[in-house]
């Protein structure tokens, strides 16, 4: 299920609007000035800053970045995390 209300405030900062319910069809367009956006255009909304919550949950956790430091020192370290990077890059 897609959180309408990010792509509607990204998006559409100054627009009102009231959503009821979790779905295009209970969106009330109330701004006249600005243009009710298509389903579509919401649902293809990319969020700018969701490969912080993917990467943070990718990385491996203090205690195992450290063993993986004293172990196999800084460049198994920096493999480690470029690796998390090049699967979650920023948009």
């Amino acid at each position: 299920m897609i959180d309408l209300t990010k792509p509607l405030f990204a998006l559409f900062p100054t627009a009102k609007w009231t959503l009821n319910g979790d779905t295009y069809a209970g969106l009330t367009w109330l701004s006249e000035d600005v243009a009710k956006p298509s389903e579509q255009e919401l649902l293809d909304w990319v969020d700018p800053n969701a490969y912080k919550a993917q990467r943070a949950a990718a990385y491996p956790s203090i205690p195992d970045q450290l063993d993986l430091l004293y172990h196999g020192g800084m460049d198994a370290w920096k493999a480690a995390i470029t690796a998390v990077k090049t699967q979650f890059p920023k948009v």
